[in-house]
């Protein structure tokens, strides 16, 4: 079951929902959830590469990378927020937990000084 984490990008102050755990959306929807949370990316590679593998393998590929996918996705997009950005923004417990099952820290990145040339 997924569970939701609060996200919040220092520079813009735009906040959204983060995820991990299983997607049981991604289960029954396939890339469809991708779409709605504007992962456009994921979504159109998602599909295509979906399309290739259950027409090459008369659907039975498909269905196995479906239930991979819903295994996967929350974390990926919640760590491909983090990387955009986005702190976690929720209760102490819930980040924690969150950062843990995501397996990323909960300090920001420190910032790289420019090399002197």
């Amino acid at each position: 079951m997924a569970q939701k984490v609060l996200l919040k990008h220092p520079q813009t102050g735009l906040v959204t929902t983060g995820f991990y755990g299983f997607s049981w959306t991604t289960l029954f929807f396939g890339f469809f959830p991708a779409l709605f949370r504007k992962d456009f990316v994921t979504f159109g590679v998602g599909l295509v590469i979906y399309t290739v593998v259950a027409i090459i393998t008369i659907g039975i590929g498909a269905a196995v990378a479906s239930i991979a996918w819903a295994f996967m996705y929350n974390k990926y997009f919640t760590r491909k927020l983090i990387t955009q950005g986005y702190r976690f923004a929720d209760s102490a417990t819930a980040n924690q937990l969150a950062a843990s099952a995501l397996g990323v820290s909960l300090e920001p990145a420190p910032a790289v000084a420019p090399a002197n040339v």
